[in-house]
């Protein structure tokens, strides 16, 4: 193998990086939270931590939803983001897009009663993470 085909190969691996970040950023772009919506849910964000923190603590949800929460904790504590948070409106909405992910797939497989039970803000900010979250519709039978 010659130091053209490493060359190459280096090429190719940084075009697929930056072709799979813009891809990230267009989804990003389409999928963020609308408006007052994702003011609400940057207000929230203190409460969210500490319900991600509750949730990945409990023993007595499932081993593969506690390690996705330790693994978005650890994400959201890292100081390098997907997206830098001095972007305008996407800095913050990729965190906001995977805990929302997150929280979804800990509602599929625990159920919203354990979110509802660890929640440790108002009612209202229950209400707010429900409704951007998409954890108040049901799938469909």
């Amino acid at each position: 193998m010659t130091g053209s085909f490493w060359w190459d190969l280096l090429i190719g691996v940084a075009v697929a990086l930056a072709v799979s970040w813009v891809a990230l950023i267009v989804v990003l772009l389409v999928v963020r939270p609308r408006g007052d919506l994702l003011r609400e849910a940057l207000r929230l964000l203190p409460d969210v931590v500490r319900l991600v923190r509750r949730l990945a603590a409990d023993r007595t949800l499932p081993r593969g939803v506690r390690v996705r929460l330790a693994l978005l904790l650890a994400y959201l504590a890292l100081p390098i983001d997907l997206v830098p948070d001095f972007v305008p409106v996407l800095g913050y909405a990729d965190d906001a897009v995977l805990v929302v992910a997150v929280l979804r797939g800990v509602v599929r497989r625990a159920g919203v009663d354990a979110v509802r039970a660890h929640w440790p803000g108002t009612a209202d900010g229950f209400a707010t993470v429900v409704r951007a979250a998409g954890l108040d519709r049901r799938p469909p039978l």
